[in-house]
C-alpha cells in the first residue's frame, strides 16, 4: 500500500484546516510556506509538490539520524514480527536492557530510568520525583525556556503558553538564564529542584557562562536540591559529546532525553536519575505509569539508537562537521551586517540577528532556499540551525551555499520584519 501522495495537496491543506488546525494552515498561507511533506530519505525531506529541502530543523532533534535511517528502519520492522507495546505494569525485557544501556552512556552515577512518551511527560515526571523525594514544593526554572505543554512541564515554561491556562501548579519560580547570582539568591530551603536546559533552544541558544553549571550544582548541593537538566534538544550528540552537561563538566542529579532516542520512527522518552531518588516510591510503585511509556518496539528502536551514537566514528563526524560550519557561518557573520553573533556547540546552532522579526524572515528566505530551519519562538532575532548529524562535507557545501543566498534575500526584504512581528 502506497501512503504518501493518496489525495492531492490542496484537498490536504483544506482537510488539514478544517479537521485540524485552520489557524496553522493561515499562519503556513501567509508566510509563503505550503510544504506538505511527502518522501524523506536521510538529510531531505520532498514536498508532495516535489520541492526538496534539506532538514536542518530535525523536529528539535527528532531526526539527529536523519530520516528513515536505514539501520532504525529495518530494527522496527524486525521488532514487529516479534513484540508489540508491551504491558506497563509488568516487568519487561526490552524496558531493562535499553534502561542498562542509557545507564552506560549517562554521566557519573545516573542509573536509574523511568520511561515516558514524549519529552513533556519526562520533565513532569522529573519534577514528582524532585517533589517527592525532598518533600519541598519549589520549582526554579530559567525565564524564556521550554520544557514541554504538559501540566508541571507548562508551568516551567514561558508566560506566553501557560498564561492562557492558568491557574497552574503552584510553587513555580523562574530566574534569567545564566545568571548564577539569581539562582543563589532564588534557591532555598524550600526548593525541591532547579530545571534547566543546558542550552534553551527556543530562547535562541544562548551559551551559559563557563563556570555557571558548576556554581549551580555546589547551590543545589548546599541547600539540598535536585539539579534537574532537560537534554531533550542538547543531548544523544547534538553537540559533539553525548550530553551537553558534559561540556560543563558536571553531573546533574536527573537528565531528561526524549525526541532523538525515538530515531524518528517511535517516540518514547527517558527520565534518568541517580539511584535513591525514586525511594519514595517504595510504598506504591505503581504511583506513576504510563500506558505508553517505554513501549517495547520503541525500546528496541531507541537501543539502536544508542548503539549508532555511541559510536566514536560518529561523534568524531558531529565534531568535524561543527568546525566546518563555525568557519563558514563566521564568515558569513562577517558578510551580512544584520547577523550578530553565532551562537554554536557542536551542531546546535543559533543565528542571533540585530532585532526581533529576523528569526523568521531568515527561515521563510531559508524556505525559498532549499533549507528547512526555524526560528527560536522566545527569542525572534534567533534562526535555530539543527543539520543531522550524519551531513558529510558535501551537505555542509550545500548548507553553506543556500545559507548564504538565504541571508542575501533576508538582506533584500529587510522591509518585511515590522510586518512579521504584527504576526508573531
Amino acid at each position: 500500500m502506497v501512503f504518501v501522495g493518496r489525495e492531492d495537496k490542496q484537498r490536504i491543506i483544506e482537510k488539514f484546516s478544517k479537521h485540524v488546525s485552520p489557524a496553522k494552515v493561515r499562519f503556513f498561507t501567509a508566510v509563503g510556506i505550503d510544504f506538505v511533506p511527502a518522501r524523506r530519505e536521510g538529510v531531505w525531506y520532498w514536498d508532495l509538490d516535489g520541492k526538496k529541502l534539506m532538514d536542518c530543523h530535525c523536529n528539535g532533534g527528532v531526526f539527529n539520524l536523519g530520516h528513515r535511517h536505514p539501520e532504525i528502519v529495518q530494527t522496527l520492522k524486525e521488532a514487529v514480527e516479534e513484540l508489540d507495546i508491551g504491558n506497563h505494569h509488568l516487568i519487561s525485557e526490552h524496558r531493562a536492557l535499553l534502561a542498562e544501556k542509557l545507564a552506560e552512556v549517562m554521566p557519573g552515577d545516573i542509573n536509574r530510568v523511568v520511561f515516558g512518551v514524549g519529552g513533556g511527560e519526562a520533565v513532569d515526571f522529573a519534577i514528582k520525583l524532585a517533589r517527592g523525594f525532598t518533600g519541598k514544593k519549589k520549582i526554579v526554572y530559567a525565564r524564556g525556556g521550554y520544557h514541554g505543554h504538559t501540566g508541571f512541564a507548562l508551568a516551567a515554561g514561558d508566560e506566553k503558553y501557560r498564561k492562557p491556562f492558568e491557574p497552574l501548579a503552584p510553587g513555580f519560580v523562574e530566574v534569567p538564564f545564566g545568571d548564577a547570582d539569581a539562582v543563589e539568591r532564588t534557591v532555598d530551603s524550600d526548593t525541591a529542584a532547579v530545571l534547566f536546559e543546558t542550552i534553551p533552544a527556543t530562547l535562541g541558544m544562548p551559551l551559559p557562562p563557563e563556570d555557571y553549571y558548576s556554581r549551580v550544582r555546589e547551590i543545589c548541593d548546599e541547600k539540598g536540591c535536585l539539579m534537574i537538566m532537560d537534554e531533550v534538544q542538547t543531548g544523544l550528540g547534538r553537540t559533539g559529546k553525548m550530553w551537553g552537561i558534559e561540556h560543563y563538566g558536571v553531573v546533574p542529579d536527573v537528565i531528561v532525553t526524549a525526541k532523538g532516542l525515538s530515531g524518528g520512527v517511535y517516540p518514547v522518552s527517558a527520565t534518568c536519575f541517580k539511584e535513591g531518588l525514586d525511594d519514595f516510591m517504595a510504598e506504591n510503585p505503581f504511583i506513576h505509569v504510563s500506558t505508553f511509556g517505554g513501549a517495547e518496539i520503541g525500546c528496541v528502536v531507541a537501543e539502536k539508537v544508542l548503539e549508532i551514537t555511541s559510536r566514536e566514528s560518529f561523534m568524531e563526524n558531529v565534531r568535524k562537521m561543527a568546525s566546518l560550519l563555525s568557519r563558514e557561518l563566521n564568515a558569513m557573520r562577517q558578510e551580512f551586517d544584520f547577523v550578530e553573533e553565532i551562537r554554536q556547540k557542536g551542531l546546535f546552532i543559533g543565528i542571533k540577528m540585530v532585532e526581533e522579526g529576523y528569526g523568521p524572515l531568515l527561515s521563510i528566505s531559508c524556505y525559498h532556499s532549499g533549507i528547512l530551519a526555524v526560528y527560536a519562538n522566545n527569542d525572534t532575532s534567533v534562526m535555530q540551525l539543527l543539520p543531522p548529524l550524519i551531513i558529510s562535507d558535501e551537505h555542509v557545501g550545500y548548507i553553506s551555499e543556500n545559507l548564504r543566498k538565504a541571508l542575501e534575500i533576508a538582506s533584500q526584504r529587510r522591509d518585511m520584519v515590522e510586518m512579521i512581528k504584527t504576526m508573531l
